[in-house]
């Protein structure tokens, strides 16, 4: 018997699909502060809850699941369907996954206990942003944070495990569902997304090694509260505007996130009369999104501090958030510090 040996080849008639998400996590596990595995099982978990959730969104039209719940969650925001489900779905994962001891979600008053206290990490998670998006079919997501518990495996979970700031983060990502969706997500070690393939069901590397260029020419934010925001962000937007800067802004955080730190551009959401404390959440979004930023080069600040540094004193509790290319940043920076001296 003659025995041949596999010879690779990038033949056109069967041309590489790329690598799988379960592959590159695998793969990537050693990179990890604590690597036994459970927070290679806790991203599929994720993973998992992504596609069930890509598939509602896509069917939503269809089923009857657009439209308002007829309920309002803690920050007083009138309750999608979708956010309900999204909720549920990655609820249910996270529970029947046994890595995770707690969940906290924006759509829970009160902290998730999983009633799993061997598990070892706590996720915070916005299961579905951009809710005001869902019945214009205009892109949303999901974010999600990951911490290591600080109390000890096996005793029931404590406020310390839930209250940490965001450098204590082991992993964080996103979810977009818009053209095609992706899932992009950091452990500390650089930045990977990874888009969707529906007819095959998996996700396949597609952005590896992300980075955000260092400035950029777009800002993203409402203007339609301008004539409330301070005079130092004035300023700022109207060198913006001198400058020809493209204003895009889509009204789900996470798409715009993502277009400026493929792009280059700066994500604005700053603090009012009516939100002194701005309106994005620190523990499920800020938090999130800051870690992915700065792995991948670019900023994140409040306004005044570094968002990953902020200490939580609240389950909920609000941040303003500017976020993006370093560059732009700093100098937005420097423009609220002059009207503040």
């Amino acid at each position: 018997m003659k025995i041949k040996p596999y010879i690779h080849n990038e033949s056109s008639l069967a041309y590489s699909v790329g690598e799988t998400l379960d592959r590159f996590i695998k793969k990537k596990q050693d990179d990890f502060t604590y690597a036994s595995g459970e927070l290679s099982q806790l991203l599929r978990d994720i993973a998992l809850a992504t596609k069930i959730v890509n598939r509602e969104t896509n069917r939503a039209g269809l089923a009857n699941i657009g439209g308002a719940f007829g309920q309002t969650n803690v920050q007083g925001e009138e309750q999608q369907k979708l956010d309900v489900i999204a909720n549920i779905r990655f609820t249910r994962a996270l529970t029947k996954g046994g890595e995770v001891c707690a969940v906290v979600s924006e759509e829970d008053d009160e902290v998730i206990d999983l009633q799993n206290s061997s598990g070892k990490y706590v996720v915070a998670i916005d299961p579905l942003d951009g809710s005001s998006n869902i019945d214009v079919n205009i892109s949303i997501g999901t974010i999600f944070s990951i911490y290591r518990r600080v109390t000890p495996i096996g005793s029931p979970i404590q406020l310390e495990d839930i209250m940490q700031p965001g450098n204590k983060q082991v992993a964080a990502g996103y979810v977009l569902y818009g053209s095609s969706t992706m899932l992009v997500y950091t452990t500390g070690c650089g930045v990977n997304g990874f888009t969707y393939e529906q007819s095959l069901g998996e996700f396949f590397l597609s952005h590896p090694d992300m980075k955000a260029p260092n400035d950029g020419k777009v800002f993203s934010i409402n203007e339609g509260g301008y004539n409330q925001f301070d005079q130092g962000l004035k300023n700022y937007l109207k060198v913006c505007k001198e400058r020809e800067y493209s204003a895009r802004y889509i009204g789900s955080l996470v798409a715009d996130f993502h277009r400026n730190l493929l792009k280059g551009g700066i994500y604005i959401y700053p603090s009012n009369p009516k939100n002194p404390n701005g309106k994005l959440r620190l523990l499920y979004e800020a938090n999130a999104l800051a870690f992915i930023a700065e792995q991948a080069g670019a900023s994140a600040t409040d306004g005044e501090n570094r968002i990953l540094d902020i200490q939580p004193t609240s389950l909920h509790q609000r941040t303003p958030l500017f976020i993006g290319s370093s560059v732009m940043v700093k100098e937005a920076m420097s423009y609220l510090a002059k009207e503040k001296v």
